[in-house]
C-alpha cells in the first residue's frame, strides 16, 4: 500500500480548488436531432440463439479471416462461429462449461465473459500462435492468488485473462484442452469490468506491435473511484494495458511485458510496465483508424459526461480528476471553470451529456469503428460511436477529429421501408415478431468484418445487423 502510494505521488495530477460552477449539464448546445444525419441501409445477417429463454448477450463481433469465420460471444459463456454469408451459427466453445472449471459471473448487468481475441497466428501451421485465442472473462471462483488487486478492501469477483489452444485451427469446434489462466485482476466492486481485448488488426508479422495484446481495464467500480486507482501507476486499474501473451517476462512468469511499454524504462520502481495508458474510468471499446494507426477508445462517464478519445503510448486520459473535458466534483455534476485545463491530458475528441434531450437520462458511451472501406460513401472517413442503453448512433470526423463537445456529433439512422429509424426502433419491431415484450434499451455493441463491414450488436433480440451498401 505504501509502495502504491509513493509511486502515485510521482505521476498523479493534483486536484486544484473548484474553479467554476458545477453543473450536471455542461454542454449549452444539445446534440443536434434533424440535421447530418447519415440514413443506412441494413440487413439482418445472422441471428445468435436464445439461452434459458431470454436473448443472447452479444457483446463482441471478430472476424478470424484465416478460418473464413466470424466470432461473436455471449456474455454467459457461449463463443458461437458464424460463417460469412451468416447462415451458419455454431457454437464453438462454451467457457462456462463444467470441464473447464472456469464458472462464469454473468449475474447482473455487467459482469460475464467479456470479449475475446484471436491471435493473429491463430491459422499460422507451426507458429507460436497457431490455434490460440484469448478471453477476458468475470468468474466466482475467487480462491486462486490474484496477480493484480485493489488498492482496498473488496473482493466480489475476478476477472481472467485466458490462453485457449485448438489443436485444429479450421476445426468447427474447440477441440483443446483447458485453457491456461494469463494472469488474474480482484474486483472490489460488482460494477465496472470494463473489458475489451485486443490485437492491433493493423499490426503486420516484423511488426514491434504483431502479436501484442490490449486490455481495457476499468477502475475497480463502485463511483467517483474511490480508491483513486486509474491515476495510479502501480496499479492495474482504470487503465489499457498491453502484453505479450506468449512472453515470459512478468512477475507470473506467464505472459511478456514488452521493452517498448511507455514506462519500462522510464517509470519510477514500482510503475507497471504492462500500463499502455491510465486515467480511465471504463473502458468499453477502442480500436484503430486504418488509414493511420490512430487509436480510439469510448470511456464511460460516472454520471455526467461519455467521452470518445484519442489513445497513446503513456496518455494519461484525465479520470478521476477530469471526466471529459472538465474536472470532476462529484457524482452530482463537474466545474465548468478551467475546460481541458492542463496540457499534460489526453482530452475527448467528442463527448455528451447524460441530460441531452435524445438520450432520456440514460447514457454510456460505445464504439468504436473508424470507417475506411468503400462500400457505404457516406461513412468514409467517420468515426463511429454510439450510446449504450439508447442505441443512438452518432459519427464525427476522423480526418479532422474535433476538440471535444457534442456540438460537432451528429446522429446514424437506419433506412426501413424508406422510413429512419433508430435501432431501438428495430429491435423493438423485432420482437414484437418474436411474440415478446418490447424492450426497452438496446445494450448496443460494435463488430467488424471482413472488408470493413460494420456490424451492429445488441442483447436484445439475438439479431446480427450488417449496414449495407446504399441508404
Amino acid at each position: 500500500m505504501r509502495l502504491n502510494r509513493v509511486v502515485a505521488a510521482a505521476f498523479v495530477i493534483v486536484a486544484l480548488p473548484a474553479s467554476g460552477q458545477t453543473t450536471n449539464d455542461p454542454f449549452a448546445t444539445p446534440i443536434v436531432a434533424d440535421e447530418g444525419i447519415l440514413r443506412v441501409d441494413f440487413r439482418e445477417f445472422a441471428t445468435i440463439p436464445d439461452m434459458d429463454g431470454a436473448a443472447a448477450r452479444m457483446m463482441l463481433l471478430v472476424d478470424e479471416p484465416g478460418s473464413r469465420r466470424l466470432f461473436v460471444n455471449d456474455m454467459r459463456g457461449p463463443l458461437y462461429g458464424v460463417s460469412y454469408d451468416g447462415r451458419t451459427v455454431i457454437e464453438y466453445v462454451n467457457i462456462d462449461d463444467p470441464r473447464w472449471a472456469m464458472d462464469v459471473e454473468s449475474s447482473g448487468r455487467e459482469r460475464g465473459f467479456q470479449s475475446f481475441a484471436f491471435h493473429p497466428q491463430f491459422n499460422v501451421t507451426g507458429s507460436p500462435g497457431y490455434g490460440k485465442f484469448y478471453t477476458w472473462s468475470d468468474v466466482t471462483d475467487t480462491s486462486p492468488k490474484a496477480d493484480f488487486t485493489p488498492t482496498g478492501e473488496g473482493d466480489t469477483h475476478d476477472t481472467v485473462l485466458l490462453e485457449w489452444t485448438a489443436e485444429d485451427a479450421t476445426a468447427t469446434t474447440y477441440d483443446g484442452a483447458r485453457p491456461r489462466e494469463v494472469f488474474r485482476l480482484q474486483q472490489p466492486f460488482g460494477n465496472h469490468n470494463g473489458g475489451h481485448i485486443s490485437f492491433n488488426p493493423l499490426a503486420s508479422q516484423g511488426d514491434e506491435d504483431f502479436g501484442l495484446l490490449y486490455i481495457g481495464n476499468a477502475d475497480g467500480g463502485s463511483g467517483g473511484d474511490p480508491m483513486n486507482m486509474a491515476q495510479n501507476p502501480a496499479s492495474a486499474f482504470g487503465k489499457i494495458l498491453r502484453v505479450d501473451p506468449l512472453g515470459t517476462n512478468a512477475a507470473n512468469g506467464k505472459y511478456g511485458i514488452p521493452a517498448t511499454n511507455p514506462f519500462v524504462s522510464r517509470g519510477p520502481p514500482g510503475v507497471l510496465g504492462e500500463i499502455w495508458a491510465l486515467g480511465l474510468r471504463n473502458p468499453q471499446r477502442f480500436e484503430w483508424d486504418p488509414a493511420n494507426g490512430s487509436m480510439y477508445v469510448a470511456d464511460i462517464g460516472q454520471n455526467i459526461v461519455e467521452e470518445l478519445s484519442p489513445v497513446t503510448a503513456g496518455a494519461n486520459l484525465g479520470w478521476n480528476v477530469w471526466e471529459g473535458s472538465f474536472r470532476y466534483a462529484s457524482r452530482a455534476g463537474v466545474e465548468t471553470g478551467n475546460t481541458r485545463g492542463d496540457a499534460s491530458m489526453t482530452f475527448p475528441v467528442a463527448e455528451y451529456d447524460h441530460r441531452d434531450p435524445i438520450l432520456s437520462g440514460r447514457s454510456a458511451v460505445t464504439g468504436v469503428v473508424v470507417y475506411r472501406g468503400l462500400a457505404i460513401p457516406q461513412l468514409r472517413g467517420r468515426i463511429l460511436f454510439g450510446d449504450l442503453p439508447t442505441g443512438e448512433i452518432f459519427h464525427v470526423s476522423a480526418d479532422d477529429p474535433p476538440a471535444g463537445g457534442q456540438a460537432p456529433i451528429r446522429r446514424l439512422l437506419f433506412n426501413d421501408d424508406g422510413e429512419p429509424k433508430t435501432l431501438l426502433q428495430l429491435i423493438q419491431a423485432k420482437n414484437s415478431d418474436q411474440g415478446k415484450e418490447p424492450a426497452s434499451r438496446t445494450d448496443l455493441r460494435f463488430g467488424l468484418g471482413p472488408d470493413q463491414q460494420v456490424f451492429i450488436l445488441n442483447k436484445h433480440d439475438g439479431t446480427i445487423r450488417v449496414i449495407a451498401p446504399g441508404g
